[in-house]
This record gives structure tokens, C-alpha cells and sequence, in this order.
């Protein structure tokens, strides 16, 4: 694997931790609190592994420009702003809600919760379409 192979690498774990917190919220319907945890707890190792990767991406790549031009622009960052912005905000936010679970104080956990999943799940599914954006529907030619 090389350094370009780390944005694709970025959308499947992007991807995957979607599929988790979707997955994990309807085990918490259910009420299986084992198989919720183990997907929350697997959607927060896969957005870790994320991170890591993109870190790592952008600090040897540095920034890559977008190359759409008219409304489309506007979109594409309009999504690119809104996802950076909830994606700095949800960091403390899954920490908080991780630490309320832990310490068993779930009525707490369940009140930051419906804010965070959403959240979470926002920007993970929007890190996926600014992958497609900047690379696949509008690459640098």
C-alpha cells in the first residue's frame, strides 16, 4: 500500500464506521446492550484507524484542491464545512458519551447520545462524499 492508496483506504473505514453506528443503534432498539457495545466500540477503533490514515495522508500529501467549478463548488464546501466543523465537535462528544456508558451512568449516556450518533454518523457519511468529490467525480486531471 502506498500514500495514494490512503484516501481510498480512508472512505471504506469511513464506511464501515457508518455501517457500525447504524448497526449498533438498532442492537440498542433490540435491546442487546453486548452487541451495541461491540459496534460502537468497533465504529470508534475504525474511526481511530481513520484518523491515523488521514493524518498521515495529509501531512506527506499536503491539501488537494478541488477541481469542480460553478454550483457544484459551492456544494463541495459547503459539505466539506459542515463536515469539518461536526467532525472537530464530535471528537469530545464521543469521548463524553463513552465515558457515561462506561461508568454505567446510562441514562446520562442515552441523553448525549441522540446528539452524538447523529452527529457521527453525519460526518462519517459526508467524509465518504468529499472522497467521491474530490476524487472520483472531480478529479485533478
Amino acid at each position: 500500500m502506498s500514500i495514494t492508496d490512503l484516501p481510498t483506504l480512508n472512505a471504506i473505514l469511513n464506511s464501515i464506521s457508518a455501517i457500525l453506528l447504524i448497526v449498533g443503534y438498532v442492537f440498542i432498539k433490540q435491546k442487546n446492550r453486548n452487541a451495541h457495545r461491540l459496534c460502537m466500540v468497533s465504529a470508534f477503533a475504525t474511526s481511530t484507524l481513520f484518523l491515523i490514515s488521514y493524518l498521515v495522508y495529509h501531512f506527506n500529501v499536503g491539501s488537494v484542491k478541488f477541481q469542480g467549478q460553478g454550483a457544484i463548488r459551492t456544494i463541495y464546501f459547503a459539505i466539506l464545512l459542515t463536515h469539518t466543523v461536526l467532525a472537530a465537535a464530535i471528537v469530545p462528544m464521543i469521548f463524553v458519551t463513552f465515558a457515561r456508558a462506561l461508568k454505567g451512568n446510562f441514562s446520562q449516556h442515552r441523553k448525549i447520545a441522540r446528539w452524538t450518533l447523529p452527529i457521527w454518523l453525519y460526518v462519517s457519511v459526508t467524509g465518504v462524499v468529499v472522497y467521491l468529490m474530490l476524487y472520483h467525480w472531480f478529479p485533478a486531471r
